[in-house]
């Protein structure tokens, strides 16, 4: 059995966790150990899991740790019939998880044009990338204005991002870097709250260029995108009729989404 297992781990790291968070009774958080020698850009994702019945039962999940960190950060949803989130939501500090060690994803710098301001667009879940994104010294290099967005239908689900956001601002040495640059625009769509709306609504009505100062434009924006299918579609509507043209890493444009899911 031993060897079936050890067959089935080829190629794989093992990785111990650590600081797991409960956020919601539908999010969590934790740490996992980075392998030595492990790269990845801020923005990436990669395949993690857990062995079951001897095999790796693997997903796509955001890195939400920046490039530079010491450690590994996912962040998730719990899905209780889900054939991993199910069972991943249920770690313990100390246990294992698998991840298959070549990181991808179109959410990082090198897929967008220069220009002055970064729309970073997420519902839920979708806001882990960003997180990532958001700690990384040179997004602060490359943009004048950074505004990240995370819509959620409760107030509760918005927690990690206003935690991270926090995170920031008392961080000694990311504080220096980020400056006033960072805003977070975090909205609900079913409990009430200050802000509410989809933020393809913000758009379409005009509250998003009265909280920026200005509409979507291929001449001063770029944007990224993170949620579900449905909300990549809609926003990616959006940004091509605002006249933005889909990047890649390899010809690089003024939007890119994320097609990487969790279960």
């Amino acid at each position: 059995m031993n060897e079936v297992v050890d067959k089935a781990l080829r190629g794989m790291a093992l990785l111990k966790v650590s600081n797991i968070r409960h956020w919601t009774d539908r999010t969590f958080s934790f740490a996992a150990e980075r392998p030595a020698g492990f790269r990845f850009r801020s923005g990436e994702f990669a395949m993690i899991g857990l062995m079951v019945e001897g095999k790796p039962l693997l997903r796509a999940y955001s890195i939400a740790s920046p490039a530079w960190a010491d450690h590994l950060e996912f962040y998730s949803i719990k899905v209780d019939d889900g054939p991993l989130t199910s069972r991943l939501q249920k770690i313990a500090e100390g246990d294992e998880i698998v991840m298959r060690p070549k990181p991808v994803g179109t959410l990082v710098h090198d897929a967008l044009l220069p220009a002055k301001r970064l729309f970073l667009f997420s519902t839920g879940t979708g806001i882990a990338p960003f997180a990532s994104v958001i700690r990384e010294p040179e997004t602060y290099e490359r943009f004048d204005e950074v505004i990240l967005t995370q819509t959620c239908r409760d107030a509760g689900e918005l927690d990690y991002g206003h935690a991270l956001v926090r995170e920031i601002r008392e961080d000694e040495l990311l504080s220096e870097v980020v400056g006033d640059k960072l805003r977070f625009l975090a909205t609900t769509t079913r409990e009430p709250s200050e802000v509410m709306g989809r933020m393809t609504d913000w758009i379409r009505d005009g509250r998003l260029a009265e909280a920026t100062g200005a509409p979507l434009s291929p001449e001063t924006d770029r944007v990224m995108i993170c949620g579900s299918m449905a909300m990549l579609q809609e926003h990616k509507a959006l940004c091509e009729e605002a006249g933005m043209i889909e990047g890649s890493n390899s010809e690089p444009g003024h939007f890119v989404i994320e097609k990487a899911f969790v279960d």
